[in-house]
């Protein structure tokens, strides 16, 4: 695993990282404790050594699940958490729509205390302002307390995340261009790139470190959605329309034919060339991706690595189709902008009797 710093402020944090919203908040589907301490130490295991909550995760769960995971490793990780909306106060949350924030030099330094010993730690990497609107961005008085806990060692450095949703152009430009930022967080993949793009170049000209969230695009670039898939009722990505997953699934092509208008390979193809190598990989993968969303089209059942949301039992099973999917199936190439075209054949069991397994 390769490492990096944020910016200039000498803090490493390894390539790729783990975001804890996706086991700690039930948004991206449900995660025991036992299941998120595990998956944590598997990543601490393979080399992670940054790690991302908020507050707001589950209401400190994220920040908790972190210190029983990998509490025993501190001075090993790099940890950076979030704070902004009052997860303290009464308040009742309906569908997605944001808790209050609380930009308050009291709140603040209280959400801070909270934090560490939430994370059972004396001090913080990197605490960033939680999806700040101007106001917050704005205030001295914020960023007059972060220095001032920057000041007493309880935090090593401060950033902004922006969102929660993809924008928020004008406060990344804000932030990165008149506060002493150490990193930023924005979304940014290869289906989102703006405005990402601009807050790249803000933040390499002021110094500042970026992660990049969603860099799968809430699972877009990972094949498997189609536009019939459907998302359990508390899964945020149930939130998206229908549009929404149609217009991902277009997008591939438009990035295929950009990525083969505009791609520039040094050297030579007379002799062994990683850069070519590297290409013809991106390809390969646009191409695969492509091919596994026709294909998951195409397949309206659940078996194996192959799950449809609304193909399965009231205990979540896996639901086969054998009347209709009871066959092997390859794809052929019919050309260049051409469909291509789907073969089958069928299973045939003569040793053994065809059955139904358990996932579980």
């Amino acid at each position: 695993m390769r490492t990096r710093t944020f910016g200039t402020s000498g803090i490493p944090a390894s390539e790729v990282g783990f975001g804890l919203w996706t086991v700690s908040t039930g948004w991206w589907g449900e995660h025991s404790d036992e299941s998120a301490i595990a998956l944590l130490r598997e990543a601490h295991d393979l080399g992670i050594t940054f790690f991302d909550t908020a507050d707001t995760y589950g209401e400190g769960r994220g920040e908790t699940l972190l210190a029983q995971a990998l509490g025993d490793v501190r001075d090993d990780i790099t940890i950076a958490t979030k704070f902004g909306y009052d997860i303290y106060s009464p308040w009742e949350r309906k569908g997605h729509v944001e808790r209050p924030h609380d930009w308050s030099p009291k709140f603040i330094r209280f959400a801070l205390e909270q934090s560490l010993s939430r994370l059972g730690t004396d001090h913080i990497d990197v605490y960033q302002l939680h999806n700040p609107r101007m106001d917050a961005i704005r205030s001295d008085a914020v960023f007059e307390v972060l220095e001032e806990a920057k000041a007493a060692g309880k935090i090593r450095a401060y950033g902004v995340a922006l969102g929660p949703a993809i924008g928020w152009r004008d406060e990344g430009i804000e932030a990165f261009t008149t506060r002493p930022l150490a990193a930023g967080q924005i979304i940014h993949n290869l289906l989102e790139q703006d405005p990402g793009r601009e807050l790249i170049d803000a933040a390499r000209a002021n110094g500042i470190g970026l992660m990049a969230r969603v860099p799968h695009s809430s699972g877009m670039l990972e094949g498997k959605y189609t536009k019939d898939t459907v998302f359990a009722a508390n899964d945020h990505r149930r939130h998206r329309p229908k549009e929404w997953l149609e217009q991902g699934l277009r997008k591939i092509p438009a990035l295929r034919e950009e990525f083969w208008q505009d791609v520039k390979i040094p050297g030579s193809g007379a002799e062994l060339n990683q850069s070519l190598e590297v290409a013809g990989r991106v390809a390969d993968f646009l191409d695969l991706g492509e091919l596994m969303c026709r294909d998951a089209l195409a397949r309206e059942e659940s078996c194996g690595g192959h799950f449809r949301e609304e193909h399965q039992t009231e205990e979540g099973e896996a639901k086969r189709d054998d009347e209709r999917f009871c066959h092997v199936a390859v794809w052929e190439y019919t050309g260049p902008d051409q469909a291509p075209r789907r073969h089958e054949e069928p299973l045939v069991f003569e040793s053994l009797k065809l059955a139904t397994r358990s996932y579980k």
